[in-house]
């Protein structure tokens, strides 16, 4: 069975890193930065599409959205090292599920800052693949991402884990089941909207829902408890 894990929200929590760097570009643009917790959406999408949002919030030309990446990408990866942290109990639940699944991380973070930060964080040995856009890659979407991981392991079953909307659409668009946790950035209606299989609270429960269920969206019957 292939597990596909989203990265940010859903493994690690990267809200000040990434939050710190947005406003770094904003800052460097002209523009005002905003507080952490006006910058939450950012996590989760391709960051092309949150500052043109962002620009034209400040009545901006979203264009400028090629440079705010610039700006960012040049400032996140040490912010990423020194404000990043693993999500409680994340470890124990990979460490769970790697002895009966292969798992992958399937993030719309570049791999050049992903990549660094599963060997800093102790994450690396768990997963058998990293599948994230490369630098160039602007406008690659979860869907297209997760689409190469599916192909390359061509598994007998799959499940999408994820904290956002993102993450369960491109599950379904992949007809793969979707899991979608909500310690991350995402709230349960977002989720739920986005027509998750079944949401889970504590990383804790992440192994029995996947193994029990393998992936299957029926089990969601016998999860109900965790259906929101």
């Amino acid at each position: 069975m292939l597990v596909c894990l989203d990265f940010d929200g859903c493994l690690v929590d990267s809200r000040a890193a990434i939050a710190t760097a947005v406003n770094h570009a904003l800052t460097a643009h002209g523009l005002v930065p905003q507080r952490h917790e006006d910058l939450q959406h950012c996590i989760g999408p391709p960051l092309m599409g949150s500052f043109a949002r962002l620009l034209v919030d400040q009545g901006a030309d979203p264009a400028g959205a090629v440079q705010c990446v610039g700006v960012y990408r040049d400032v996140y990866p040490a912010l990423s090292l020194e404000l990043t942290t693993v999500v409680d109990g994340v470890p124990e639940a990979l460490d769970a599920l790697a002895h009966q699944a292969t798992l992958v991380v399937v993030t719309s973070k570049p791999a050049a800052f992903t990549e660094p930060l599963l060997d800093a964080l102790g994450l690396r040995d768990f997963f058998a693949q990293t599948f994230a856009p490369g630098l160039a890659a602007l406008h690659e979407t979860k869907t297209e991402t997760l689409s190469r991981a599916l192909e390359q392991f061509a598994p007998n079953a799959a499940v999408m884990v994820g904290d956002r909307c993102h993450d369960i659409v491109a599950g379904r668009s992949c007809d793969v089941p979707t899991i979608g946790v909500t310690w991350g950035i995402g709230s349960p209606d977002e989720l739920r909207r986005a027509g998750a299989d079944v949401l889970i609270d504590d990383p804790g429960d992440l192994p029995a829902v996947i193994l029990t269920s393998q992936g299957g969206a029926h089990a969601s019957r016998e999860a109900g408890k965790r259906r929101r």
